[in-house]
């Protein structure tokens, strides 16, 4: 594989691999701060804000831009760092950076006020989905008092609270209190790449490691929360534990097991038993969803509201049975093809590999983390999924229901 992992002047990492012969380059950003989210939303605010104009540019002038040279370019806020990220043809590679250099220096924040009732809107409209709300409502109550419960809903509770100074100290940890990673991925001179690279960003603030300033996420007790939503034709049901996530042992058994209940489509445990054998569901499936501090591993149905306690009973009986029953070697073989495959599939893209060498650098994962866990992947046994099931499945749960 070519590659070359290298640091700017300023200590930040910046991974690079070549792909010959593909036409548009991908480079992602990653930031993660010393400081937690002082408010909820404030960080997705200040992402938003990063497009909203800089000293040398306006927001139209972005976009123009943007648009004039096939530029794709998005900012968000994520659960442990910010992103920014492009994707471009290749000669317009010099003209990206320069673009990003821009918004990560020179930005404004105008169009406070206009751009936080934008978002405030897409908010409300979201949240008006029954299968957003009821998500909302159990990552809410799963992380409760922990930045990661910083849903839509809590964003929409302190939207009063996010001020313009707020996001100004947010931008200043931003910067200068913070770990830095960069990601290049496509078809350009390695000594080329660095270089522009160096110019821009070799310049910022120092990348540091960052140190955890809130305690790791625990439940200490089973939570049940339902919403009633009087125009919802479906009951939406949710039910997750808190698990152990990608920097730890059950990390390749978690997501292995993840594939045999409910993420492997048509094949699924959930789906054969709780769609196809005894009709319960419009959609069911199973989530492994991981962060820096932990992860969750969560079952969803949506289902006819009279089949709310039958569908928890389902869930439980399909449970029992994986904590209880080795699965067999050909389960757990086909389970391993399916997620190997998914992965070469969600990988193919220049755009998509730069996101995810770039999570794995923000996360202290290392760049090569993908190939070690496709080697530990491979070494799974029906023993490790079983005992995995048993662990977490064995412990405090949380349950999110929406219902007419």
């Amino acid at each position: 594989m070519n590659t070359k992992t290298f640091r700017l002047s300023n200590n930040t990492e910046v991974f690079y691999k070549r792909n010959e012969n593909t036409p548009r380059i991908a480079l992602c950003f990653n930031v993660r701060s010393n400081q937690a989210e002082t408010v909820p939303g404030v960080e997705g605010m200040m992402a938003r804000l990063f497009m909203q104009g800089t000293k040398n540019r306006s927001a139209e002038q972005i976009a123009d831009e943007l648009d004039a040279n096939a530029i794709e370019f998005a900012t968000d806020a994520r659960a442990d760092y910010i992103r920014l990220k492009f994707i471009c043809l290749n000669e317009d590679f010099s003209k990206a950076i320069e673009i990003m250099e821009d918004i990560v220096k020179n930005s404004t924040f105008e169009d406070f006020d206009k751009e936080l009732e934008k978002m405030k809107g897409e908010i409300i409209a979201e949240l008006d989905s029954p299968r957003a709300k009821v998500v909302d409502n159990y990552y809410n109550t799963l992380f409760e008092n922990h930045p990661y419960g910083n849903t839509n809903s809590k964003i929409l509770e302190n939207i009063s609270k996010i001020t313009k100074s707020g996001v100004l100290e947010t931008y200043n940890s931003f910067l200068n209190n913070s770990k830095k990673v960069i990601t290049i991925v496509g078809d350009i001179d390695p000594k080329k790449a660095e270089t522009e690279i160096n110019k821009a960003f070799g310049d910022l603030p120092e990348s540091i490691e960052v140190e955890q300033t809130t305690q790791k996420p625990e439940l200490k007790e089973n939570k049940y929360k339902e919403i009633i939503k009087p125009d919802a034709n479906q009951a939406h049901i949710i039910k997750g534990w808190l698990t152990e996530t990608a920097s730890e042992e059950d990390y390749p058994a978690l997501l292995l097991l993840n594939i045999i209940l409910g993420a492997s489509g048509l094949s699924s445990r959930l789906f054969l038993e709780l769609r196809d054998k005894k009709g319960l569901a419009y959609v069911v499936r199973s989530c492994y969803e991981t962060y820096k501090q932990c992860a969750d591993f969560y079952i969803y149905i949506a289902t006819e509201p009279k089949n709310i306690e039958v569908s928890l009973k389902g869930f439980d009986e399909e449970i029992d049975k994986i904590k209880n029953i080795p699965v067999s070697e050909e389960e757990l073989s086909n389970a391993k093809n399916n997620l190997m495959g998914k992965w070469a599939f969600s990988q193919e893209t220049n755009n998509n590999q730069a996101a995810l060498y770039a999570n794995y650098g923000i996360l202290g994962l290392g760049f090569d983390f993908n190939t070690q866990t496709k080697k530990r992947i491979k070494e799974v046994t029906p023993e490790q999924i079983q005992k995995c099931a048993q662990k977490y499945f064995s412990g405090y749960s949380v349950t999110s229901i929406l219902k007419p």
